[in-house]
């Protein structure tokens, strides 16, 4: 039997067990990437399956390794997820979830859940028949919610140390080959003031007033943004948005001495980091220059296991070129196992391909089942036939990508 018609074989053999593992990892919680226990359970699947490596690394993620061969790919799968709000808002149980029109509603199921029973099972399989040869692959199931990149970031730079040299990342892509999105800068903005008595408010400097022109400017900056300021001709417009507020204040009747703002900062290619920072600064009237302050942000909060990796909350957008090998194997990968090219496309939200791809420039592209618009949402949905499909894909992209550097 030809090697494709083997792996359809076998996914399709193992359709139920893809499914239940599915159900598994999404029925344990993950939020605030607290990935311990479902990443315990992962293991488990995969030291069943008969992977060579199996473990936590320093930061809390799975790594899972199969081969020793000189080419390296990864297989990226976030495995934390947004918290649920109010419980009793939801219809279901959100981590049991229900199955229903074929497809599983659960948190977690298409952000990102869904792509980790293909990855583990479909590299199993490809290895079983002998597509892996030459191949080192690794499945990395990480803490991406709060921080893009951190945890990629780690395993080039401190465990295991291994720089790959493509990466597949599973965020939902309607099961096309996604090749890029844009970055973003998380930024604050901090006005300071002088307090006084709110009965004798005259006397003293409210810093919410000097922060008045400022957010109307922004407000301004991002509709002239949807009008195509910094357009890209795949990742599409940038955007800005005011995302939190604090007010330092000594009491309710009293005027504030310092007012914050946080911002969302989404980029394309275009855009060069000084340049979005310098623009952000000159919103800010040159008056107000010595009194309101812009900062780049840091992520430093400890994971799970107390690991704090420092990086600046910087993201660069990326886009991987049509013609490259790597996006050309994922079309063929399509080809052979579904009888059609993926189409080719890009995400409106942030991966981890900002650091993969943004950062460390390795060759990248997206393959998951689902639509990334549900994700964060109570109707959160993976349609199962894709989660067990994309396991066909995984399985055979590393003999696509042999075929297409030959």
């Amino acid at each position: 039997m030809q090697p494709v018609a083997e792996i359809q074989k076998r996914v399709s053999e193992r359709r139920d067990d893809i499914i239940q593992f599915l159900r598994d990892i999404c029925a344990i919680p993950s939020m605030n990437s607290e990935i311990g226990p479902v990443g315990e359970r992962i293991q488990q699947e995969m030291r069943k399956l008969g992977w060579d490596e199996v473990r936590f690394d320093k930061m809390g993620n799975t790594v899972g390794r199969i081969g020793d061969g000189p080419k390296v790919i990864v297989y990226d799968s976030h495995i934390d997820t947004v918290g649920i709000g109010d419980p009793s808002e939801w219809p279901w149980d959100p981590f049991v979830g229900k199955i229903e029109d074929g497809r599983l509603w659960a948190r977690g199921a298409v952000d990102e859940k869904g792509s980790t029973p293909g990855m583990v099972h479909g590299l199993a399989i490809a290895r079983d028949l002998g597509l892996l040869d030459g191949y080192t692959v690794y499945y990395f199931g990480n803490m991406e919610e709060w921080c893009d990149g951190i945890a990629p970031n780690t395993f080039v730079e401190v465990d295991p140390k291994v720089k790959p040299d493509y990466v597949v990342i599973g965020e939902p892509t309607k099961m096309n080959v996604y090749r890029g999105h844009k970055g973003r800068i998380e930024l604050k903005i901090t006005a300071s003031g002088r307090s006084a008595h709110a009965a004798s408010h005259y006397l003293g400097d409210n810093a919410v007033y000097k922060m008045m022109a400022v957010i109307t400017q922004i407000r301004e900056l991002d509709r002239r943004m949807r009008w195509g300021m910094g357009s890209h001709p795949l990742q599409g417009n940038p955007s800005i948005a005011v995302t939190n507020v604090e007010a330092r204040t000594a009491s309710l009747n009293a005027v504030p001495d310092q007012f914050t703002i946080y911002i969302d900062r989404r980029i394309t290619s275009n855009e060069p980091h000084d340049d979005v920072i310098n623009v952000i600064k000159g919103l800010i009237p040159d008056y107000l220059q010595d009194e309101i302050h812009v900062e780049e942000l840091f992520y430093d909060t400890p994971s799970y296991t107390g690991f704090v990796f420092p990086v600046s909350k910087y993201y660069p957008a990326w886009v991987l070129e049509d013609t490259h090998p790597l996006v050309q194997a994922g079309q063929l990968a399509g080809q052979q196992v579904w009888g059609a090219a993926p189409a080719l496309g890009s995400w409106d939200f942030s991966t981890n391909g900002t650091f993969w791809a943004g950062k460390a420039g390795i060759p990248s592209i997206g393959m998951g089942p689902g639509d990334e618009k549900t994700a964060h949402m109570m109707n959160e949905n993976v349609p199962l036939d894709e989660v067990v499909k994309c396991a066909e894909w995984y399985a055979a992209l590393p003999q696509a990508i042999r075929e297409c550097n030959r």
